[in-house]
């Protein structure tokens, strides 16, 4: 009787063992089916993302573009080494960019004698995007720091040939939130900040007296910046003296600055950077030191600090580049980038492509 308990008992377990058996198989089953289900519908999502995407928006991925990578890629950058109007409007259309409404180009209309971007190098750009030349007053002396002669300035060095000029700031400022930053609570740009749908920031890249550097970034945190907010960004965010804040809390601010630009726009906003006349003072220098290193070209993305970054590499890269590169390190001018980067500015990683 005993025996017969125990074939039954083991007999049951057998039993037992079979119908997990089929159990676990079914349910092993049932998830490869709904992982493909699930692949499908991805597919099916990222599809539509791309049928309805135009444009890459900053600090997003756009799945239906290979312009804009993955994070671990990094940003796309652009660059030709013909540093003329043709190859402006060839770097720039490699962007694919669709700017629409009222445009602003943002630029430096530089001091008398100073490196500023020249209207036969721009002219054909500005004129095709029918945009405003955009600019605010300095918050130091010079030609610059008083709207009429402002003005005056901008027609002087051509401007007013090619586009309307418009000083933003010229009746005063507008404030702009500043999410994440370290030493900025506000930031102070000119009123007419505002009148713009889209903005194309194209700068000279060069050294810079202060930052080390000045290029994408500085042109929309300091540029963009009223006469008031460029006094503010230079305290570090304490409104004290301007020329004696702390060195890396300026560098940091002018991150931040260029962050709520961006934040404002919601990627409404491109960025050209030429590299020629690399001298290591600023345009806001008249009498700037003459370059000792030879032109590099221009560079063009949707990102600022990937594309202040590469041309960081590039002049690092340079055998003729000490010069700047001891203007940049000298004044920590990397840390800019390190904030921006931590802030969510941009990325520094980034892929150059070269067009020409």
């Amino acid at each position: 009787m005993k025996k017969v308990k125990t074939r039954k008992k083991a007999l049951l377990w057998v039993v037992l063992a079979v119908m997990a058996a089929f159990s676990l198989a079914g349910c092993g089953q049932d998830e490869k089916q709904q992982d493909s289900t699930n692949q499908i519908q991805s597919s099916e999502a990222t599809a539509d993302v791309a049928d309805n995407t135009e444009r890459p928006d900053f600090g997003q991925e756009d799945t239906s573009s290979e312009k804009e990578p993955s994070k671990k890629d990094g940003s796309v950058v652009y660059m030709t080494t013909d540093i003329s109007s043709k190859g402006l409007m060839a770097v720039y259309e490699k962007l694919e960019a669709s700017p629409d409404g009222k445009i602003a180009v943002k630029l430096s209309t530089g001091e008398n004698g100073s490196n500023y971007l020249r209207t036969d190098l721009i002219g054909e750009l500005v004129k095709s995007l029918n945009a405003t030349i955009v600019e605010c007053n300095t918050a130091y002396g010079g030609e610059r720091a008083n709207t009429e002669m402002h003005y005056q300035l901008a027609k002087d060095h051509g401007y007013t040939d090619i586009a309307d000029v418009d000083i933003m700031d010229e009746d005063g400022s507008m404030i702009l939130p500043v999410s994440d930053g370290d030493n900025l609570k506000e930031n102070y740009v000119g009123k007419n900040f505002a009148n713009y749908n889209y903005y194309v920031v194209l700068s000279h890249f060069k050294g810079h007296a202060m930052a080390g550097f000045g290029g994408a970034i500085k042109n929309i945190s300091i540029g963009i910046a009223s006469s008031e907010g460029k006094a503010h960004i230079h305290s570090g965010g304490t409104g004290g003296n301007m020329w004696s804040g702390d060195q890396d809390a300026f560098l940091e601010s002018m991150a931040e600055a260029g962050k709520s630009v961006v934040d404002a726009l919601d990627g409404h906003i491109l960025y050209i950077n030429v590299m020629n006349r690399l001298s290591v003072d600023c345009d806001c220098d008249g009498n700037p030191a003459e370059p000792d290193m030879h032109d590099i070209g221009i560079l063009a993305s949707f990102d600022p600090v990937a594309l202040d970054q590469a041309c960081i590499d590039l002049v690092y890269d340079a055998e003729d580049g000490k010069s700047l590169v001891k203007r940049i390190e000298s004044r920590n001018g990397l840390h800019t980038l390190e904030q921006a980067e931590k802030i969510g500015l941009g990325s520094r990683t980034y892929q150059l492509e070269r067009i020409d």
